[in-house]
């Protein structure tokens, strides 16, 4: 057990940054606003208090509201470009196509159009031949582009590469949605505003993170464009994430976005991943496969070592059979946890 820790609590690793805990400013804010009585379904101060923070955040009134999980958030931050004959594009590797299960076809109604990626970001050329496909009325229309920032493969899209998406998707009629569930990380990784990012790259609705960031629950959905999410309220309540008492989601983001929590988390689990990306690509028998610019290692380590090395310091292995793994920082995971986890490693890697 490391440090701290009980027998029925985790040890912590380099599974995902769900496994981590909230952070205390969050938990703070949480135990403040459990007092009393309040109005329910976010018709509360906190809630009020909460929305009008985002707009603080990105420097103009835009429209958040709240939602339990991540695959709520995509899906209800795409129905303001919802058509029954559309379709959304996105990159092969992001998780609204590979983890979100048939949620969106069944939320959203539309088709996913994948497209091929390099390093999880979305090749522009391929891209342009998705949108380009000339099957008129007999093909699902693109109404939406998803980008995920950071990407699935933990690699940022740069400012221009952003843009140049954007503005493809734009000149093709699209709406287009960030999936930001890391987006802290992001915004540490390049140094740039939340601002300069999504909202002056012409990015209509992103969703911005919350349980990955440092929460317990919660994700806010973000609308750009006035009028956007005017009806959000109705794809809430039909999409069942409508919080009866949506002040211990709010207070949570009030925690998050209090002096940049969320960047500072960010800031945290990426100066990890670097420290961990140092201490293993040294070694022998592991290759490192992807650029590390946010909080996770991609590695290819002998396929036979998977398994057992969990046993011992869980993990999720991307792809077993060819020994490929992802091991993924948090804002909580400490130096001490590298130590831990390399020894194990080497010590498997002579064996």
């Amino acid at each position: 057990m490391t440090a701290g820790s009980s027998p029925d609590t985790f040890p912590r690793g380099f599974a995902s940054d769900n496994f981590a805990g909230a952070h205390p400013q969050v938990l703070e804010r949480l135990v403040a606003c459990n007092h009393g009585h309040a109005m329910a379904y976010g018709d509360d101060p906190l809630t009020a208090q909460a929305r009008k923070a985002f707009s603080a955040l990105f420097g103009q009134d835009v429209d958040a509201r709240f939602v339990f999980n991540g695959t709520a958030a995509n899906n209800t931050a795409l129905m303001a470009f919802a058509k029954p004959y559309g379709a959304v594009v996105c990159s092969d590797m992001a998780h609204l196509i590979n983890d979100e299960s048939t949620a969106p076809e069944r939320f959203l109604g539309m088709r996913l159009l994948d497209v091929p990626s390099r390093e999880g970001k979305l090749i522009p050329e391929a891209l342009e031949e998705v949108l380009g496909r000339g099957h008129g009325v007999h093909g699902a229309h693109p109404v939406a582009l998803t980008i995920t920032q950071p990407t699935e493969l933990g690699t940022v899209y740069s400012l221009a590469e952003l843009r140049t998406l954007v503005s493809m998707a734009k000149a093709h009629g699209l709406g287009v949605h960030v999936d930001g569930a890391r987006i802290g990380c992001a915004v540490a990784s390049l140094g740039i505003g939340l601002r300069e990012m999504i909202l002056e790259s012409g990015v209509d609705a992103i969703s911005f993170g919350g349980t990955k960031q440092g929460m317990i629950f919660g994700e806010a959905v973000v609308y750009l464009k006035p009028g956007l999410g005017d009806d959000f309220p109705y794809w809430q309540k039909h999409g069942m994430q409508l919080a009866s008492k949506m002040r211990f989601v709010s207070a949570q983001f009030l925690g998050l976005l209090e002096n940049d929590l969320w960047i500072e988390n960010g800031r945290r689990a990426n100066a990890v991943a670097q420290r961990l990306l140092e201490a293993v690509r040294g070694l022998p028998k592991v290759e490192v496969l992807y650029p590390v610019q946010a909080n996770s290692v991609f590695a290819r380590i002998p396929a036979h070592l998977v398994e057992p090395l969990q046993k011992e310091t869980f993990f999720w292995p991307w792809d077993e059979r060819q020994g490929l793994v992802r091991w993924m920082c948090a804002f909580d995971t400490q130096p001490e946890d590298i130590t831990r986890f390399v020894s194990i490693l080497e010590r498997f890697l002579r064996a």
